[in-house]
């Protein structure tokens, strides 16, 4: 429904705990009472930040103590049925191990109840937090959370960490285990990583503990890398879901995804250390290449929007259509060479640009792969791109032979084309074979469902306001008025209608959500620079080889997944996204500003540490910058055409189509001045970015 968190926790909490949830409209209530009185000049904030934190602190208290009674109630039920099972090893008995497996599953779904109960109350206190930052503009939640985090009174640990739970989720999964028919096998769960036969119930419980566990890990980190929304709060339409995602899904469709992403991306970065010298072999300047790697970026940004809207409707049409335009592209590509001409070269790339499918790949996996491996999957995506920003460059560097086969002329210029050209038959091939459409929603229950949800959101906001008692004085009707309007924005902000244009997307983008996508505008433009004029200003100062060059670029793309590995398992357990945001802004700045040619003469280690610095910064704030957004971007915004992904992957393609636009512009002052004038439009963007961001959180927080 589209209804505010209020209205959600009420419905969708359990009847007989009703009194032990989050009093969360007696907490807004409160914030809004504190913000007239501040505005009266009646009260002191310091009098209101110990009053919200005394009743925040009996809210967790009250919460705590109940999850504590029920793990002593689970524990006691346990224990009993660890009487029983001991027993039946003595005397076993088939009808009584039947019995004794369904005791167990009733634990099971009492204890699914519990965790369910905490993650909902989990969310009633981030909300109210960031309810409470919002209005009256404090750092409240960083304060609240760091003294009661780890402090050893804090009752703040039993809901956010779950603290006991763990034992009785293994208790369950362990027995129900060890029930099975594992005759012959002398192994126990905790020798088995990955267990072959799951009861039902034990995947309802992992599921639902992977959701409450809210501690970074390397998998989490990739895959909001990737970019691919999900819901927060789960509901028993999710559940249902998850079983026709179960029925949707393909393993060697999502495989095919993949692959498709990583042919993609190898398609992107192959002629990168060659492109300068086609450019010069066909009668352009050597900083044409810049037009040439850039042409692919501006086809780009047509192609993500069709294939994005495309995706609704079908995944295996747009995936056989874009193979079929990147045959025809690298084709062009490679016979640009024997027709001597710079406008069948650009041809060439216009069209790989133009079946760029993804938009395609990030919704397969939204869509079609089952929550429970949505995050491996979203992982191996942005594996896959990263292995194929570095296999590109390393492959033009095995290219570097010459010959002729009748009039057709392979060598290291053409050879990326032609090997690109069979890739994509290949794949087209495999593609129509073995590809599996997934059934898709039908479009007139979408709607209808659209527009239920939108009804019954306007009932329920009328209803609450009918229900208003007459003898209410003043005072309290204008704070039933605020309350209401605060149900509106939330109910808007929960809404799942997506967005039907690119400018309604634009307009639900808040200030930090704007901010967060310049911030991904000036990475993806200060990589494109490095990347793309990499061959010329390493030729001219260095006399560097295509073969050095490739090796280079290939070093540069194999730091992808160990720095994110570093960043994800360890960094981000340490310090907050916003801090790891900030330092890796002033990094890249710092690998600008160390790029400059101010210093004759220029040396290697100059440019590849300042290049490397520069690099792997951006590869950081990439990654943490995409964690951010996929958190504060509106839900509206994680389903239909115009996606939270769409509007990342647009940003950063116009960053790149400036960027290469910028080394073509910038030839005209010649090789000697090329390095500092594309240099400088990168600082500039980098320190705005660092400001603008320094400005919204020092506002917001």
């Amino acid at each position: 429904k589209m209804v505010a968190f209020g209205k959600k926790l009420k419905e969708r909490s359990i009847q007989e705990w009703q009194g032990y949830y989050i009093n969360y409209k007696l907490m807004k209530k409160k914030v809004n009472q504190y913000g007239r009185q501040l505005q009266g000049g009646n009260l002191e904030r310091r009098h209101v930040l110990k009053d919200f934190s005394r009743m925040l602190d009996n809210q967790i208290e009250k919460i705590a103590l109940f999850m504590l009674e029920q793990q002593g109630l689970l524990a006691s039920r346990l224990q009993r049925l660890r009487e029983t099972h001991d027993a039946l090893q003595e005397e076993p008995e088939i009808s009584h191990i039947s019995n004794l497996k369904e005791d167990y599953r009733a634990v099971g779904h009492d204890l699914l109840k519990l965790l369910y109960f905490v993650e909902m109350n989990a969310i009633g206190i981030r909300k109210i937090l960031k309810k409470f930052d919002k209005r009256f503009g404090y750092r409240f939640t960083n304060y609240y959370v760091k003294t009661r985090a780890n402090h050893p009174y804090s009752e703040l640990q039993q809901v956010f960490r779950h603290v006991g739970l763990g034992a009785v989720v293994g208790a369950v999964s362990r027995n129900l285990h060890e029930l099975q028919n594992n005759e012959g096998s002398f192994l126990s769960i905790y020798d088995q990583p990955v267990l072959p036969l799951q009861d039902p119930v034990v995947d309802s419980i992992r599921a639902a503990v992977d959701r409450l566990t809210h501690s970074t890990n390397f998998l989490n980190f990739m895959a909001k890398h990737a970019f691919i929304m999900q819901e927060e709060l789960p509901s028993p339409q999710d559940e249902e879901e998850a079983v026709e995602e179960d029925k949707r899904y393909h393993f060697m469709s999502l495989l095919l995804n993949l692959v498709n992403t990583f042919l993609y991306m190898v398609n992107t970065y192959i002629i990168v250390p060659t492109a300068d010298d086609y450019s010069m072999s066909l009668g352009a300047a050597a900083t044409v290449c810049g037009v040439v790697i850039g042409a692919m970026a501006v086809a780009q940004l047509f192609s993500s929007v069709y294939f994005s809207a495309w995706s609704n409707r079908s995944y295996f049409k747009p995936l056989i259509f874009s193979s079929i335009v990147l045959f025809i592209g690298n084709l062009l590509y490679a016979l640009a060479f024997d027709f001597n001409s710079i406008a069948v070269l650009l041809i060439g790339r216009l069209f790989c640009g133009l079946g760029s499918a993804r938009a395609v790949n990030r919704r397969y996996i939204s869509d079609c792969v089952p929550l429970k491996i949505r995050m491996q999957a979203s992982a191996g995506f942005v594996s896959a791109s990263a292995l194929g920003m570095a296999c590109g460059p390393a492959l033009a560097g095995l290219l570097q032979t010459r010959f002729k086969i009748y009039k057709l002329t392979f060598n290291q210029d053409t050879l990326p084309g032609w090997v690109m050209a069979v890739a994509w038959l290949v794949y087209l091939v495999w593609l129509a074979i073995s590809f599996r459409e997934p059934a898709l929603m039908p479009e007139e229950s979408h709607n209808a469902s659209k527009d239920s949800n939108n009804s019954e959101a306007v009932q329920d906001v009328n209803l609450e306001k009918g229900m208003k008692q007459p003898l209410l004085i003043a005072s309290e009707e204008i704070e039933e008025q605020v309350e209401d309007e605060d149900d509106s924005e939330e109910a808007a902000e929960d809404s799942r209608t997506p967005a039907n244009s690119i400018v309604a997307a634009y307009k639900l983008l808040t200030p930090s959500v704007k901010v967060q996508l310049l911030i991904y505008f000036m990475l993806k433009y200060a990589m494109e620079i490095l990347l793309s004029e990499s061959s010329v200003i390493t030729t001219y100062y260095f006399g560097w080889s295509t073969s050095s060059v490739a090796i280079f670029l290939a070093c540069l793309g194999l730091t992808v997944l160990p720095v994110n590995i570093v960043i994800g398992s360890y960094i981000s357990n340490m310090f907050e996204d916003r801090q790891i945001l900030l330092v890796s802004e002033i990094m890249v700045c710092v690998g600008i500003l160390l790029s400059f040619h101010v210093v004759v003469p220029y040396t290697v280690p100059q440019y590849v540490c300042s290049g490397l610095i520069m690099f792997v910064s951006a590869e950081v704030l990439e990654g943490v910058n995409l964690s951010l957004l996929s958190r504060v971007m509106s839900s509206r915004l994680s389903r239909g055409t115009y996606n939270g992904g769409l509007l990342s992957t647009e940003a950063g393609t116009i960053a790149r189509v400036i960027a290469d636009v910028t080394i073509t512009v910038a030839g005209y002052f010649g090789r000697s001045m090329l390095l500092n004038v594309t240099l400088l439009p990168s600082l500039v963007i980098c320190v705005l970015s660092i400001v603008a961001t320094c400005f919204t959180y020092n506002s917001m927080y």
